[in-house]
């Protein structure tokens, strides 16, 4: 399991895959807004999505937890 985290603080803007999705490394799945600037998050490994942790419009600190991808 690889937990995927907020590279800094902000509103989640969209996310772009659902529990089940296989994705690839280096592909958005999630967007979050700082700043008036929108920062793509990528996956740093490809997998499947087990869980996301997040709902479009949450706040999120720097390192918190978003999703976690599994095998």
């Amino acid at each position: 399991m690889t937990a995927l985290k907020a590279s800094m603080a902000g509103t989640v803007l969209n996310i772009l895959v659902a529990e089940g999705d296989a994705v690839t490394a280096g592909q958005a799945v999630i967007t979050i807004e700082s700043m008036k600037m929108e920062i793509p998050i990528e996956a740093e490994v490809g997998g499947k999505v087990e869980k996301i942790h997040v709902e479009v419009g949450s706040f999120v600190n720097e390192e918190d937890t978003l999703l976690t991808l599994g095998e």
